[in-house]
């Protein structure tokens, strides 16, 4: 990504990063096949009404903490400040497991109504219930995650990541054989058990890592690693809060709006004549297979996004405009090159993987239009990135807004009209408005 020499934390982190996150998706993506062949699109559509929920719960409890933590631990590589950055790890987990429980709490016993009145469908109540046990156990592994993103060891997460997938996707294969022997019909509730069990053993992962890292940095006084007194503990609370807070607040917007957006996708879909089955089959087949593939390139680009930022923070504070110079000239250029190569695969190959993967042509035609949206995301991701690294979050969040605004617009006067396929338009047109507005915001760096 950038021209420093192998050992730059920047690329070796992005090629553990990478690595995992292709695998990761390489198993996801083939576990997503299986799902949809068990329950087919309306199934698939169900299990996908659900993710706005556990996304806004994500918001609310840890989004905004992680980055705060990620943050106040950075100095660690260079001061060897232990007792400092257990601190404020340990001062963001409480904070973030006290609301966690909250929010699990409230959509286990408010699961009807959430399903009847926001995602406006009875069917996902039994699988609210479920999921909501598992945003306890991912607020912490997403707390001890941000740590070891702060002091750029991105092993852990790593193996949070993997674990996670693998146990997920284990899981579920075991509970679909043994209903089988058992003569039972599989239900779309054993995907989100399997959710369930795979955030435990990320959860169990970062746990383990993070006592091995305090014993093996601090041996001799690991017990008495965290200060004593109250105000030590306030004065981390306050920190972290005055960052994540605001940070919080844009994620929830955010993911309302997302959430909306999805939630009325079949909806308007009906308005343009399908019937309620039909409508969730198409979003199934939307969300649940052709967009995964289509985002199954963006590891590379994930990863590049999660190391850039404390680079390019850091080059920021120190007044290193080439190094941040040369970052956006990069991430410009091989964000382009890459999208136009998975854009051409993708023209190519679109319609051949719906038929073999999915045995579903509809799913072929969304990834020949998505195709398109390649060279924009991995642009836009990678300069939103760089703008949060210069400390511009107020701009990243409006042009967030911004695309997500023109999105909403095609949900709810392009469908009616033109049936799922203004909704894929307005996706192309919101990823351009975005994209655009990032190089805008970066012109001076060019």
């Amino acid at each position: 990504m950038l021209r420093i020499r192998k050992s730059n934390p920047l690329i070796t982190g992005t090629i553990i990063l990478t690595l995992t996150g292709f695998a990761s998706r390489f198993i996801g993506f083939f576990y997503r096949i299986f799902l949809s062949r068990m329950f087919g699109p309306e199934g698939m559509g169900i299990y996908q009404l659900i993710s706005p929920v556990l996304a806004l719960s994500f918001s609310l409890t840890v989004a905004g903490m992680q980055t705060a933590i990620s943050k106040y631990v950075a100095n660690e590589t260079m001061s060897r400040d232990y007792r400092s950055s257990s601190l404020h790890l340990f001062t963001g987990l409480g904070i973030s497991m006290s609301l966690s429980l909250l929010c699990t709490l409230g959509i286990y016993c408010y699961a009807e109504e959430i399903a009847v009145y926001f995602l406006l469908e009875k069917r996902t109540a039994p699988l609210l219930r479920i999921i909501a046990l598992s945003i306890p156990m991912a607020t912490v592994h997403s707390c001890i995650n941000g740590y070891f993103y702060g002091i750029r060891q991105t092993t852990v997460p790593s193996l949070c990541q993997l674990s996670e997938q693998l146990v997920r996707v284990g899981s579920v294969y075991i509970i679909y054989y043994y209903c089988q022997k058992q003569g039972l019909a599989p239900t779309i509730s054993f995907a989100v058990v399997g959710l369930v069990i795979g955030e435990c053993a990320s959860m169990l992962v970062s746990l383990i890592a993070v006592r091995a890292h305090f014993e093996n940095v601090v041996p001799k006084n690991y017990g008495l690693l965290l200060p004593r007194g109250l105000s030590n503990y306030q004065m981390a609370a306050s920190r972290l809060l005055k960052l994540a807070i605001p940070l919080s607040l844009n994620r929830v917007i955010i993911n309302f709006l997302q959430s909306i957006e999805a939630i009325f996708i079949p909806n308007r879909l009906m308005g343009y004549g399908y019937d309620n089955a039909s409508a969730l089959s198409v979003y199934g087949v939307l969300t649940g297979m052709s967009l995964p593939l289509i985002l199954f390139p963006g590891a590379i680009t994930n990863s590049i996004c999660v190391l850039l930022l404390p680079i390019v923070s850091e080059a920021d504070a120190g007044n290193n405009s080439g190094t941040i110079k040369k970052a956006v000239r990069q991430s410009i250029r091989y964000g382009f090159l890459l999208g136009i190569f998975c854009t051409s695969f993708f023209l190519c190959t679109g319609k051949p993987l719906g038929n073999l993967l999915y045995q579903n042509s509809l799913s072929g035609d969304f990834i020949i239009i998505l195709s398109f949206l390649c060279p924009l995301m991995y642009i836009a991701s990678t300069l939103n990135s760089i703008l949060n690294g210069l400390g511009k979050t107020g701009l990243t969040f409006l042009f967030s807004m911004a695309s997500l605004l023109v999105r909403l617009g095609f949900v709810f006067w392009g469908i009616p009209l033109w049936g799922i396929h203004g909704y894929l338009w307005g996706l192309l047109t919101s990823q351009a408005v975005q994209t655009l507005l990032c190089m805008f915001a970066v012109r001076k760096y060019r």
